[in-house]
């Protein structure tokens, strides 16, 4: 399954993104608890500023693996957040890495995010296209989102006001 909720990075720091997605990790109860409950302990842990901030955050957990929903609600998983599980699970898991990963691969130059979009354009699913007027716009910017998060997990290179791959 892949999933399409994708937070906004981290801030650089010193630790960098992969202490940031292990602190989140660590957030999530080891015992299953509603949505709402280990959104608010994301939100009181990590400093998310709303729900929709944490919820996103427990997506994206998900997606990497860090997190589960069970039948009585999220817990944390016990696989670890290394950079190879978080990079693996990224590519294969969020909605549009490895295609992204792709059209960088693919192209002979760097790519602008709004670039890199047209050439993933076709991949948006229709129902996205009429849930918003605005369509555009929004998977411009989470595309850009997608391409800094794989600059953070050294899955992409920043060069000549583009994006690149790393090979």
């Amino acid at each position: 399954m892949r999933l399409k909720p994708l937070p906004e990075p981290p801030a650089e720091s010193e630790g960098g993104v992969f202490d940031a997605v292990a602190a989140a990790q660590s957030a999530v109860p080891l015992v299953p608890g509603s949505e709402n409950d280990c959104c608010a302990r994301l939100m009181r842990r990590e400093g998310y500023q709303s729900r929709d901030v944490a919820r996103e955050w427990l997506t994206f957990l998900r997606a990497l693996e860090l997190a589960e929903e069970t039948g009585s609600g999220f817990r944390r998983t016990d696989r670890e957040p290394t950079p190879e599980h978080v990079r693996e699970s990224f590519r294969e898991r969020v909605f549009g890495a490895r295609e992204t990963v792709a059209v960088l691969r693919e192209a002979d130059d760097p790519l602008t995010a709004e670039t890199a979009f047209e050439r993933l354009r076709e991949t948006v699913p229709g129902w996205e296209r009429h849930r918003r007027n605005s369509w555009v716009d929004h998977w411009t910017a989470r595309t850009e989102r997608l391409l800094d998060w794989l600059v953070l997990l050294d899955l992409a290179a920043r060069a000549d006001g583009g994006y690149t791959t790393k090979n």
